[in-house]
């Protein structure tokens, strides 16, 4: 009887693992799905705390309600009616247009002078950044308006900076500009100075301003870290895009580390921003690029129906807006480069790159649930272009492909397109139709794997020669193919690795001449496997290492200037730094 219920207790266990076993690919893919699905997400609270409702503008159905910066100055915020309403955006042109009435009414109103010591300020009139303050007036003789903002808590410098008017003049009458710079949850000392154009002062106006807590609640100070290059820093602010954690979200730091802006989108997070006619471009959300002036104010939306962007734009010929996409119900991912007509707004699917290097897309598959990244199992993820660079005088592309860690040339690419070379580790297509295209190595380094953020750095000595600069990771993972391949021991293996792996920028010689590629200099950075970038700003790199954690600025040399640690989930995908000229400041 007792071996009777051994038995079926045996029998009853066995079946159970058999279960759980069954049921593991299940839950991973659902896991890993969750996981990857909250890039897609779209804000739907828009909704923000305001002091007293003071009026209402019925033709452009905006209320008026104080804003809540304290004593020091009188501001107000502009509040749509419908702001909570299913399917509302700041993303709109319309929502854009009634902000925009609400805002003239307001200048316009008959018993007000807005003067330099009672402007008319706005806290973050368009709703898409929130410690923005819009403010207006007017002098009696043209000036330029310079400010600086005085925190009293150590370690966070003055901020000062030229006022770019939404003009475009340096010298003005009227004055209408957006203050950056101001901290999020702290007493803020803004010192607003009027200039002539003989450079002489004409007028200082000073005011407090008690910032709200930001809306996403992440850190307004990094923990800084000192290198040992005494190097100067870049002008600019620093970047942060794609925080995982802070989705919805762009942060911008100064160089001692300290918010100075909060970008509010509608989801998914900055890739790259492009700068045009005083304005930048870049995506608000996974399906969705929109064009904003220094005002906050949305000027243009290009939606990407049936599309869900990744990892890069960049301005393509005339006109033109490349970036890297998917088909949001394809069957493969990452593989697909978009054209976008910034007139029109038109999109065009302008190269599947499954149907341009098909023969190795069939020798391809899709990630299991035991690969090394198996939160993406069940995805056609072959390729994984991460990164695009366009070459206008011959119409040809550069991308980079994360997956195959080769760097990949195509010309003529508004006509018939055609893989022009491969360079990268020549091992990993040899028994492919694209082992003949591969550009030979010339001397003794390790190539570059998982790379990202593939970027022109100069030309070279002369035509067919130029330089381009990357984010090495130095991380050799295939999720796609079933290949194996030795690496040096140099070579990261793991996602989050043992301590000593390193990460490098590249610089690669490019000789189509003679159809070669040469290592012309490098420096180790902190190890991320995935995601990261290191690129050029003035004389200096900007290097973010987003599974480590850190950015940093590095001098010439590659030697540390200073470095920021950060808090996200699992990575942050780029930080760039922006001088924000013509846009924010002068």
């Amino acid at each position: 009887m007792k071996v009777k219920k051994r038995r079926k207790l045996l029998l009853a266990v066995v079946i159970g693992v058999i279960i759980l076993v069954a049921a593991i690919p299940p839950i991973v893919l659902a896991v890993s799905k969750a996981f990857t699905a909250q890039e897609s997400v779209v804000r739907t609270d828009w909704e923000i705390e305001t002091g007293d409702i003071i009026g209402q503008d019925e033709q452009w159905q905006v209320e008026y309600a104080e804003a809540e910066l304290g004593d020091g100055l009188r501001a107000i915020q502009l509040i749509p009616e419908d702001i909570g309403e299913e399917g509302f955006t700041y993303y709109d042109l319309e929502v854009q247009r009634r902000l925009e009435g609400a805002l003239e009414s307001m200048k316009a109103t008959n018993d007000m002078t807005w003067t330099a010591t009672t402007p008319l300020a706005v806290l973050n009139p368009y709703g898409t950044g929130s410690n923005g303050l819009y403010l207006y007036f007017e002098t009696d003789v043209p000036t330029k308006v310079s400010y600086n903002i005085h925190v009293a808590v150590d370690g966070i410098s003055d901020f000062t900076a030229d006022a770019a008017d939404a003009s475009g003049e340096e010298y003005s009458k009227i004055h209408e500009f957006q203050i950056i710079g101001l901290v999020p949850g702290e007493t803020n000392e803004v010192t607003l100075t009027m200039t002539g154009s003989w450079g002489n002062v004409r007028q200082i106006v000073r005011f407090t301003v008690d910032m709200p807590e930001n809306r996403s609640d992440y850190d307004t100070r990094l923990e800084v870290t000192q290198g040992t290059s005494d190097q100067a820093q870049a002008e600019g602010l620093f970047t942060m895009m794609r925080v995982n954690g802070y989705l919805g979200y762009g942060f911008f730091f100064d160089n001692d580390g300290v918010m100075r802006y909060e970008m509010v989108l509608e989801g998914f997070g900055l890739d790259r921003i492009l700068f045009e006619d005083g304005e930048m471009l870049t995506c608000v959300s996974s399906s969705k690029l929109a064009r904003i002036n220094g005002l906050g104010q949305v000027t243009g939306v290009y939606p990407l129906d049936g599309y869900e962007l990744h990892h890069d734009i960049g301005f393509g010929a005339d006109g033109e807006v490349l970036a890297l996409a998917e088909h949001a119900e394809g069957e493969t991912v990452e593989d697909q480069l978009l054209s976008i007509d910034l007139e029109s707004g038109e999109v065009t699917n302008l190269l599947d790159f499954s149907q341009l290097m098909q023969p190795y897309f069939d020798q391809t598959r899709p990630v299991s649930p035991t690969d090394d990244f198996f939160w993406q199992a069940g995805e056609w993820d072959w390729i994984h272009l991460n990164s695009l660079l366009y070459l206008p005088e011959e119409d040809s592309l550069i991308v980079s492909s994360r997956e195959t860690s080769t760097i990949i040339k195509v010309t003529d690419l508004h006509g018939d397109a055609a893989v022009d070379w491969l360079a990268g580790d020549a091992r990993f297509w040899q028994d492919t139709e694209y082992a003949d295209l591969c550009l030979t190595q010339e001397g003794d380094f390790v190539p570059q794997y998982g790379q990202h953020c593939v970027e022109y750095l100069r030309d070279g000595e002369e035509d067919g020669i130029y330089y381009l600069a990357l984010y090495n990771n130095n991380y050799w993972s295939l999720n796609s193919r079933d290949f194996e391949m030795s690496v040096a021991d140099s070579v990261g293996v793991d996602l989050y690795g043992d301590g000593s792996e390193r990460s490098q920028v590249y610089i690669y010689r490019i000789d189509e001449n003679q159809r070669t590629f040469a290592l012309e200099q490098s420096f180790d950075v902190p190890y991320s496997s995935i995601v990261s970038n290191g690129s050029l700003c003035g004389d200096n790199w900007v290097v973010n290492s987003g599974v480590a954690m850190v950015f940093g600025e590095y001098d010439a040399d590659g030697t540390l200037i200073r470095e920021y640690a950060y808090e996200c989930t699992m990575q942050n995908y780029r930080t760039f730094k922006y001088e924000m000229t013509d846009l924010w400041f002068q």
